[in-house]
């Protein structure tokens, strides 16, 4: 791994005593990784929480750094960890909550996380209202996904990390990755296919 990565500079800064290159590093890649934990999480609230945990992490492993790996791919599969388990806890919890599609769509609805954008340029009335359809849709399909896939498809497509970097973070290989971005991406656009009809004659 390159030295010159300017994250990587800021880690090992932080390891060797400078303790403002951790809030650098937060300010970098806060958002982004909070984007992530909520799309396992499904809660704003609990997706923060989760996100201050990984940076106390990443605190108390300054030590033991070592630059193996993008302090990215590092950082998000310490997040991921502490996500999956969070929800092996709440499943504990709560076993018997199933969601279905509705219930996938109300709380797609309560987060506060961001939505798939598809607004146009300066739409008409009925665009806005065709494209708040579309973006729900979207949005309770990605849920129902299962976790594995949802997670390679929003690094790959959202975040833009390669094959091999979300290999790193889910802990697989890139032909696997590749075999859940295309059965993701193949699970969305037959979902969204079959509902386009119904969606037409609701129109009518």
């Amino acid at each position: 791994m390159q030295i010159g990565d300017p994250d990587i500079r800021l880690m090992l800064a932080f390891r060797d005593g400078d303790d403002s290159a951790l809030s650098d590093l937060y300010r970098r890649w806060a958002g982004p990784l909070l984007r992530y934990l909520e799309r396992i999480l499904k809660e704003r609230a609990t997706a923060e929480e989760i996100l201050q945990e990984t940076f106390l992490r990443v605190h108390g492993a300054r030590a033991r750094y070592s630059p193996d790996a993008r302090f990215s791919t590092w950082l998000f599969r310490i997040g991921r960890n502490l996500a999956l388990n969070e929800l092996d806890r709440a499943h504990r919890r709560m076993p018997h909550i199933s969601i279905d599609p509705s219930e996938a769509r109300r709380s797609s609805t309560r987060s506060e996380g961001p939505a798939l954008s598809l607004v146009s340029h300066e739409p008409s009335a009925f665009d806005v209202l065709e494209t708040r359809r579309a973006s729900d849709r979207m949005e309770v399909l990605l849920a129902a996904l299962p976790e594995r896939q949802r997670s390679a498809l929003w690094l790959a497509a959202v975040e833009g990390y390669a094959y091999a970097e979300i290999a790193e973070i889910l802990k697989t290989s890139i032909p696997s990755i590749k075999s859940l971005v295309h059965r993701a991406r193949a699970t969305l656009a037959d979902q969204m296919e079959e509902e386009a009809p119904i969606d037409a004659e609701a129109q009518r």
